[in-house]
């Protein structure tokens, strides 16, 4: 670090030697005017002149000479300072103005001063703040006995007096305010408010000589006199913080650069100082200030060190020279808390090259031992201190009280190291101010007070905050009782004149502009004021008086008055947090160059425990003692780690809360410990990280949280008896309240709980505390409060706080009477006068800035108020003092705050102010209370009803803890619920529930999680009336009669035929019991929203690449067959649980779609119920299942069908002609038989699955398709003609009695001919029934009343036709027809619905299944069609866009003679096989009928949808439905259930196979095998890559694996990284795949949704506008009143963006990464538990919920495998933008754990990732390790782990493990931090817990 600043190697102190003398000749800035300058004093007869050098200047006699400076001019002048006299000497004669421009200190202001002094000018002083307006500089108006009169301001007296105006810190100034100056400076001239016109004096002059001097003053030109002068001091912007110059500004100066002065004048200066101190050691000081000043060290980011406080710091050392360097050192520039470690290490570097860090061999220790009286100098005291056991004594300013020895009093316990602090502050007191900068609750402000006390000083301690004004500083304006407007010094002027001790508490919140106005004060004691009043140092203040012969009277009649010389500043602040922001809420680097020069830096460090526990001891003698030590071990142990969250919990247990709970023990010594705790931390409502954190170290330190066990038996109860009130085991007296007006009453039921926080409550009151109460919103805060101040018979006063609250408006409320000014006392005052409790409301919503006034009142008894008066609280005290207020000694604050955090965006009022306060967490109550409580509030409402809203709200509340949903729902809400369903009982539920949950009606994710809850516990929600959404209904054309079928029966031996038959017992194989597996059926009613055609929905937990190629259904059951792979899914209409068996064992896998099975079901019905057959159509696979048992046997139909083997097999796989595949007839399953035919065969078989047989019969013609229309009569259509046949068979075929079958043609005449029909009138059926229409249904059909055998028949033609007589008459069938309009086969098929765009024109062949069902019962025939078949045009208005759907269900109604279509909604998710998908069925759904009536489809996505369509079941649902809603004025109303798939999801599956799938071990050739070598499978050794092809994983152990041949290794890789890099290109390359991506999406959709709320909710509240004042529009500024009054016009403020302060360092983003875990065991175990797609699906959450806040978040995601740990996925400047790229992320992730090598490298990883995150600048850092926990094979210790998680203390590391073999992830987690490890045993937590870190710390520090 330092070397950039020392290159010269050679021994240290040679080197530092050289570098002084180097530095001493380029640092002397002018070294090229070696000439030596003196200032001479030359009497002469024409007047004094004052000669510099050669230049001179001749002095006028000053007309006001107590405004010419003195004693600015020290004896012997440097060198340097003479050169800068000299320069402004030459500017001055040249009449310009100078700027003078350099480093912070009084250096440059000091040299002004001399000038002036010399040139005996007099001076105006204007210190420029952020505040300063153009009032102050040119006029200001004053009442003036009713009438505004303007006074001139400081710049307009100068011009016209000729003085020299001196601007000081022109870059605090706000930016446009110091142009109103340009035209001075340039032309000497100035229009002022009055009319006055102000004119240069050569102008002035000329006019004179044409003008009388009267004429000009009726006119109103003033003259500017030619003595008038501007100096301006400046920082230079943009090296420091503030405005940088406006260029017009700027040309009007010349400027002069003072730098420091040079190394040999300062030298010699330090000399003088000290003479008792070693040269060498004053020039080692004086260059280490030098070099910390240097453009190297500016460049590292430290910043300037004081030099011009090495003075005083040498005064100090001159007296005390046994003192350490770097203890001095550490005074002056206090680096161990203004800098983070790389800053530390460089100053300490510096040091150690100067030999400064003499401090490390041993603090010089010092104590007081006395404090007396000076004897000869008033107003100072002699102190002893023991120093190294040596006594000194010196004198120090003193107050004028009586001085206290020190330890004598009796509430300040003195500790070593705080008297050590005192010895220390005692030499600095010597010499300067002080600060002492120390955490809240560390004992700043009792040290500050014991100092006063022992020096007697009175105290003034001015409470700073954030928006405090220069005024509110120094003066603020007031108006007279005669309505004269006036000026009345703060505070802190008072305290100046008085010679008191000032305490500013809270430096580190005031901005720095505005305190910039007391930098003069504090280095110079002189203070120039707006009234003109000028305060001057003590001595000056003599001189003038002696110089001039003026008495005090004359002085303080020109308003010049003398600052005490005993005043002195004590500063309090908390630490300066490195590298923040300015606004950033964890506090500001508000330590800069310009304060450093100001004070001399104490810190207070936090005390040692034997410190506390002495101090404990002193202060509450009777606490147990074991709860003492308990208590400080656990305090001890959050400080001493370096974890963020546990330095935030150490923070709520400071010092003084710490007394607080031994206060408490010691009057309640049976209380627990972890109560105590918990209660100081706000444990309920830390976030979830946090609280598991506190929980372990309390488990840590053995403190147990003992449930009270008479606790829930414990009769509550509170009674007021005999004046005394008793809550549970706390009794009080009750008050006697004068005003009874103001005692709150209130309508409470009591329940357990709120008994519980009141006693609680009560047992803090009677300490003396002041209350704070957090809770959600609607818990009972308001209640309780009122309920325990009605209880005690308290009045109180009632202030609410909000956005604009002011520090004003809490404490006084101005108002104009008359032209007077009056206050209106604040109810915070009338409670403090008359002891009345005050009751602040959401104390939470106003800015911190501004409750943080509260302190010094409950602190110190102690505020000042807007008007002057000054609350205090030691009667005493204000005997005799004007202007105060005695605090009532009954006088209490109880506070209400929301909980900090989401979704409440308030201030963190318990931040700030939690540990002055005794804090109660208020919570919903217990399930028993709050049902005990809502009985009271509705004693008619049923208890069923109460117990289901409990439960609800209960799991509701569980969820907003976990952060599932974000509003937490209270009591209040119930209760309001409870109220109505009192008053009008008849109302549903459902309805009333509503009232709550309305609010989130509009958001979707909320809404589904809501309804859900809702649902589970019985509470119909949602509804909204009259929404019935049925589909449109057209009307069906009419039924015609549109020919003949004709049986033929006769002779003729060509018309009728016949078929032998033969029968064998069919071969049975197996069986195979393979497993059933249950998934819970998420079952959804579908009338939730409105009322359709659809009642329920759900999902089938398919994988996404499957195919659905079958649905049937039998009684209630429904079946679903899916073909890749090959499984069936069994579920019931009602049920909670879908079975499903995966046959992927029993069937070949299906490989890269060249063999793409189809299978259909046959379910069987009794006695083999449960019993399914499947058949496979290509290969002609007949499989029996049992979903029962799990049994599978395989039915040999023919001899011949064997298993297809290898040579057969490759044959009809490569062969490219479409086969004709094998069909299975099942409409008589339920009878236990059924039909195999093959296409263009000529064989039909006929299996009874009973008897085991197989009837096979031959046939004449060559089969198309068969329709089994009967039992016994089956219709046969020819494959190239289209010819129908029926075949009649004996009802009972046996073996014995081989009945022979007749085939008998059909003709088909069309009514209009009787010669033949014509070849387009052929139709071909798509279905036909199998059972008759009844007869009033067939009547209504045909509009005749009839009764005949008929069946129901489909064809692409027609809706519906209907033949009448057929199979059972002989004579002509008539055919009824419904004819289309246009044929359905006819339309083209334009691709819609879900593959629109991915199938392409690829049409093999006709789909193979027609999707069309007949409902008999109903009269309806249902198909599914596809949207391009559906006359859209007609359903749809013309500017109705139809829906996305998946298909339409065509309902054609022979009742009524309509046709509607009713469309079924897209599947969410399609596989991407999608020719094959095209194959199963034209539309994306297959449909079956179901038992109940009705339909059921399924759509390509697995998605299960139920219909119903009959009418009457339809219009029995509807009047149920609006009944079970319940009518509200008369409409009908409705029921919402909107529900998210919840679908498991899983990724591609990749490899080839071996076709019987048998598990291979070892065998080096086949892939997918296990524990083999050299080819791709799992837990093998040398093998590329894992092929997991589902078996039983053998694992070969590390040792083994290590001993495979090295070359066999580079050969394994290099295969496995061509495999790799050829799957990458593909991934670049492939399409870009929607639904894949979805998959991921979805799954972690609600949680990105949540992130993303508080991430914006948290943006707003950083973009909140603040005020801005001195607006000349907008809302009255209470400040500014008085300046209302006298007609000034920028008297207000609004609201707006605050533009960042210049030179503010820029909001960082905050940086994360997510380190993710690729490795093979994530692949090997993905088909286990799919921990590879949650971790995928993790770093999708982090994608997703980050876009578009890279501003906040810079995030990257690396993964680690045994490849390495540092594979990159996400850069951080190239973070994915869409979800193509996000895609691949993913692609990348999933491939890379396929084909790395095996290995772990968990550790390295994170340990690089929080070295190279901690480098980057960030707001914070983050890391996440995502890991599968496989550590300990890889023999890495836990504690390892842990040590490196917690390595940097910057960077927030966490691990998340996935449960792993056995309990390893639980036995990690042990040995982890708290907070930082989670363990997920189900991957589904993987996305949660991720976003509860990142709720839990990101979001929470914003």
């Amino acid at each position: 670090m330092h070397s950039q600043i020392f290159r010269s190697g050679t021994a240290a102190a040679v080197a530092a030697r050289r570098m002084r003398n180097v530095l001493g000749a380029v640092l002397g800035r002018d070294g090229w005017m070696w000439r030596t300058h003196e200032v001479k004093l030359l009497n002469t007869s024409s007047g004094d002149t004052v000669k510099i050098g050669e230049i001179s200047y001749k002095l006028k006699t000053p007309r006001n000479p107590e405004l010419v400076p003195v004693k600015h001019i020290s004896d012997s002048l440097p060198q340097t300072v003479v050169q800068h006299l000299r320069w402004i000497m030459q500017k001055d004669l040249l009449g310009q103005d100078v700027f003078l421009i350099g480093p912070p200190g009084p250096l440059r202001r000091a040299i002004a001063m001399q000038y002036l002094e010399l040139t005996k000018r007099e001076v105006e002083y204007v210190a420029l703040s952020r505040d300063t307006t153009e009032t102050d500089l040119k006029q200001r108006r004053e009442i003036r006995s009713g009438t505004a009169f303007y006074i001139d301001q400081c710049a307009v007296r100068a011009a016209t007096q000729g003085r020299v105006l001196v601007l000081e810190g022109l870059e605090k100034a706000e930016r446009n305010v110091l142009p109103v100056l340009n035209n001075l400076l340039e032309n000497r001239e100035m229009q002022l408010e009055d009319g006055r016109f102000l004119m240069s004096y050569q102008r002035y002059d000329k006019l004179l000589q044409e003008h009388t001097k009267d004429e000009l003053d009726s006119w109103k030109i003033v003259r500017v006199s030619e003595d008038f002068r501007v100096i301006a001091l400046g920082l230079p912007v943009p090296k420091y913080k503030g405005n940088p110059l406006d260029p017009p500004l700027r040309s009007r100066f010349q400027a002069r650069d003072v730098y420091y002065l040079p190394f040999k004048d300062q030298l010699e200066l330090l000399y003088t100082v000290g003479p008792n101190i070693a040269a060498e050691r004053v020039s080692q000081l004086l260059s280490l200030a030098t070099t910390l000043c240097s453009q190297e060290s500016s460049n590292l980011g430290l910043p300037d060190f004081p030099v011009d406080n090495l003075l005083p710091a040498l005064h100090v050392l001159n007296v005390l020279p046994m003192l350490s360097s770097q203890q001095l050192v550490q005074r002056l520039y206090p680096y161990n808390s203004i800098l983070g470690k790389d800053g530390r290490s460089a100053v300490e570097g510096v040091l150690s090259r100067f030999e400064l860090l003499d401090g490390r061999r041993k603090l010089v220790p010092s104590a007081i031992l006395s404090v007396s009286r000076t004897k000869d100098l008033e107003g100072h005291a002699d102190v002893t201190l023991l120093v190294a056991d040596k006594d000194v004594t010196f004198q120090v300013p003193a107050g004028i009280k009586e001085l206290h020895p020190p330890n004598s009093s009796p509430t300040f316990i003195s500790t070593p190291s705080q008297s050590q602090l005192l010895a220390e502050m005692m030499q600095s007191h010597m010499v300067k101010d002080i600060c002492l900068i120390g955490a809240k609750g560390c004992g700043k402000s009792v040290i500050a007070r014991e100092f006063a006390e022992m020096l007697g000083y009175s105290i003034e301690p001015i409470m700073l905050y954030q928006d405090m004004t220069a005024r509110d500083l120094l003066q603020q304006r007031c108006t007279l009782p005669n309505g004269d407007t006036a000026w009345r010094p703060s505070p802190l002027v008072t305290a100046a004149i008085e010679g008191k001790l000032l305490i500013l508490d809270g430096i580190h919140r005031v901005n720095l502009g505005t305190l910039a106005v007391l930098s003069r004060l504090l280095h110079d004691r002189e203070l120039d004021l707006y009234d003109g009043t000028r305060l001057l140092r003590w001595d000056r203040y003599q001189t003038l008086k002696e110089e001039l012969q003026f008495t005090d009277q004359q002085l303080q009649e020109r308003s010049i008055f003398p600052i005490h010389a005993s005043f002195r500043v004590l500063a309090l602040a908390e630490p300066p947090v490195v590298g923040a922001s300015t606004n950033s809420s964890r506090g500001q680097q508000w330590l800069g160059p310009e304060l450093l020069t100001m004070f001399l830096y104490h810190t207070v460090s936090p005390m040692a425990r034997a410190e506390e526990v002495k101090l404990i001891q002193g202060l509450t003698p009777n606490v147990p003692k074991e709860a003492a030590e308990q208590l400080l071990h656990l305090t001890h142990s959050l400080r001493k780690t370096n974890d963020a969250t546990a330095q935030s919990l150490a923070s709520s247990l400071s010092t003084r809360q710490l007394l607080r709970i031994c206060r408490r023990f010691s009057q309640y010594p049976e209380e627990s410990i972890a109560h105590a705790v918990n209660k100081a931390c706000l444990s309920r409502f830390l976030p979830s990280l946090a609280r598991a954190s506190l929980d372990k170290s309390l488990a840590n330190c053995s403190i147990q949280d003992t449930p009270d066990p008479a606790e829930h038996t414990r009769d509550f109860n509170c009674l007021v008896k005999d004046g005394v009130l008793t809550i549970g085991s706390v009794s009080a007296p009750v008050y006697v309240a004068i005003e009874k007006m103001k005692v709150p009453d209130v309508l409470f039921y009591d329940n357990l709980q709120h008994m519980m926080v009141m006693e609680d409550m009560l047992k803090d009151f009677l300490l003396g505390e002041h209350l704070l109460l957090v809770g959600n919103q609607g818990v009972g805060k308001n209640k309780i409060v009122d309920r325990f101040l009605h209880l005690l018979n308290r009045p109180r006063e009632y202030l609410q706080l909000h956005r604009d609250t002011t520090v004003q408006t809490l404490t006084l409320q101005p108002s104009v009477r008359d032209g007077i000014i009056m206050y209106e006392d604040s109810p915070l005052v009338k409670a403090v006068k008359l002891g009345h409790i005050l009751v602040i409301d959401e104390a939470d919503k106003a800015p911190t800035n501004v409750t943080c006034i509260l302190k010094t009142l409950v602190e110190s008894g102690e505020m000042i108020l807007a008007d002057g008066r000054r609350i205090i609280s030691d009667p005493r005290e204000a005997e005799g003092r004007p202007n105060t207020i005695v605090m009532h000694p009954d006088f209490r604050m109880l506070v209400l705050a929301n909980r900090p955090g989401f979704p409440f965006l308030g201030n963190d009022f318990f931040g700030a102010l939690g540990d002055i306060f005794s804090c109660h967490a208020v919570d919903n109550p217990k399930p028993q209370a709050e049902l005990a409580m809502l009985k009271q509030y509705g004693p008619n409402v049923p208890d069923a009803t109460l117990q289901k809203l409990v439960a609800a709200f209960g799991e509701l509340r569980s969820m907003a803890d976990q952060g599932t949903i974000t509003y937490p729902y209270s009591t209040r809400e119930v209760v309001n619920i409870v109220k109505h369903l009192q008053k009008f009982p008849d109302e549903g539920l459902a309805n009333v529930v509503r009232n709550v949950f309305d609010f989130d009606s509009y958001n979707k994710d909320m809404r589904e999680v809501l309804i859900e809850a809702l649902h589970k516990h019985g509470i119909p929600i949602g509804a909204k009336p009259s929404s019935v959404k049925l589909a449109k209904e057209l009307p069906l054309p009419e039924v015609k009669m549109t020919g003949y079928w004709t049986v033929n029966q006769g002779g003729n031996a060509r018309r009728k035929l016949l078929c032998p038959s033969e029968t064998r017992p069919i071969d049975i194989k197996g069986p195979v019991f393979l497993r059933v597996q249950s998934y819970p059926c998420n079952r959804q009613e579908s009338r939730a929203l409105s009322f359709s055609e659809e009642k329920a929905h759900w999902q089938i937990p398919m994988n996404e690449v499957n195919i659905i190629c079958d649905v049937t259904t039998k009684d209630d059951v429904l079946y679903v067959a899916t073909c890749n792979p090959v499984s069936l899914f069994s579920m019931k209409e009602r049920g909670e649980t879908i079975q499903c068996m995966e046959l992927y064992d029993v069937f070949p896998r299906t490989v890269s779609g060249v063999w793409q099975p189809f299978v259909t079901v046959a379910p069987l019905g009794s006695p083999l119920d449960g019993q399914v057959v499947l058949h496979e159509e290509q290969s002609n696979t007949v499989l029996h299942l049992d979903m029962v048992t799990g049994a599978v046997r395989r039915l040999m139909l023919s001899p011949d069908t064997d298993p297809p083997s290898a040579t057969r097999a490759s044959s009809w796989w490569s062969s490219k002609e479409p086969q004709g595949g094998h069909k299975m007839c099942h409409d008589f399953a339920h009878k236990n038989w059924l039909l195999f035919y093959k296409e263009e065969g000529n064989q039909l078989e006929v299996l009874d699955v009973l008897e085991g047989r197989v009837h096979s019969i031959s046939l004449p013609i060559n089969l198309k398709s068969v329709y089994l229309v009967a039992e016994d009569r089956w219709l046969l259509l020819e494959s190239n003609t289209n010819k129908k046949f029926l075949l009649t068979k004996p009802m009972h075929m046996t073996a014995e009695d081989c009945g022979v079958c007749q085939l008998h043609s059909i003709s088909e005449d069309s009514v209009s001919t009787g010669h033949g029909a014509s070849s387009a009138e052929v139709c071909v059926p798509q279905m036909l029934s199998c059972e008759q229409l009844p007869n009033e249904n067939l009547s209504a059909a045909l509009d005749q009343n009839i009764v005949s055998p008929n069946r129901v028949l489909a064809d692409t033609g027609s809706f519906a036709r209907v033949v009448v007589g057929f199979p059972d008459l002989v004579s002509p069938n008539e055919v009824h027809s419904y004819k289309r309009s246009v044929d359905l086969s006819v339309m083209k098929s334009a691709e819609t619905g879900a593959h629109m765009f991915l199938r392409g024109g690829l049409r093999s062949g006709a789909a193979k299944q027609e999707n069309c069902v007949s409902l008999l019962s109903a009269n309806q025939v249902v198909r599914a069609l596809p949207p391009n078949k559906v006359p859209l045009k007609e359903i749809y208005p013309k500017d109705v866009t139809p829906p996305m759907t998946a298909a339409y269900l065509e309902v054609t109604d022979l009742n009524t003679k309509k046709v509607k279509y009713i469309p079924v909604p897209r599947s969410m998710t399609v596989s991407p096989y999608t020719s094959w998908l095209s194959k199963v069925s034209e539309s994306d759904v297959l449909i079956a009928a179901l038992g109940s009536g009705g339909v059921v489809t399924v759509d390509m996505g697995g998605y299960v949808r139920l219909w119903e369509t009959g009418l009457d079941t339809l219009q029995r649902s509807l009047m149920e439905w609006r009944n079970m809603i319940g009518t509200e004025d008369g409409r009908p109303l409705q029921i919402t259930i909107q529900r998210d798939s919840g679908l498991d999801v899983s990724a591609p599956k990749h490899g080839k196979i071996d076709p019987n799938n048998t598990p291979h071990v070892g065998g080096n050739q086949w892939a997918g095998g296990t524990g083999g070598r050299d080819t791709a499978g799992l837990g093998g050794k040398g093998g590329p890559y894992r092929l997991d092809a589902g078996h039983k994983v053998y694992q070969v152990s590390q040792v083994e694996k290590d001993a495979v041949p090295e070359e066999v290794r580079r050969a394994a890789r290099e295969m496995g990284e061509k495999a790799f890099k050829e799957r990458l290109k593909e991934i670049d390359m492939s399409e870009y795949d929607a639904a894949t991506y979805e998959r991921f999406s979805s799954a972690v959709r609600r949680q990105v949704q949540s992130l993303r709320i508080i991430l914006d909710s948290l943006q707003a509240k950083g973009k909140e506008r603040q005020w801005l004042k001195n607006q000349a529009l907008g809302e009255l500024d209470d400040a500014k009143i008085i300046d209302g009054l006298t007609g000034e016009k920028s008297i207000y403020k609004r609201r707006g963006e605050q533009d960042p302060e210049l030179g503010s360092p820029q909001q960082k983003p905050k940086r994360l990464r997510v380190l993710a875990d690729v490795s093979g065991s994530m692949y090997r175990f993905n088909g286990v538990d799919g921990r590879l797609e949650r971790s995928m699906e993790a770093v999708c959450m982090v994608m997703e919920a980050l876009e578009s806040y890279e501003h906040k978040f810079k995030y990257d995601v690396i993964g680690h495998s045994g490849d390495g740990y540092d594979i990159e996925l996400v850069r951080a400047d190239k973070v994915p933008k869409n979800n193509k790229e996000r895609l691949k992320v993913l692609k990348t992730m999933h491939a890379h754990s396929q084909f790395c090598m095996s290995g772990d490298y968990t550790l390295e990883g994170t340990d690089a990732s929080i070295k190279e995150v901690a480098r980057e600048e960030a707001d914070e850092h983050f890391v996440v390790v995502l890991s599968d926990a496989n550590l300990e094979r890889y023999g890495i210790r836990p504690e390892r782990f842990a040590q490196v998680l917690t390595s940097d203390p910057q960077v927030n590391a966490f691990a998340i493990f996935i449960g792993s073999l056995g309990d390893q992830a639980e036995r990690l987690q042990k040995n982890l931090p708290a907070g930082r490890s989670f363990v997920a045993m189900d991957t589904k937590q993987i996305p949660q817990i991720l976003q509860q870190i990142f709720t839990s710390t990101m979001l929470s520090s914003d």
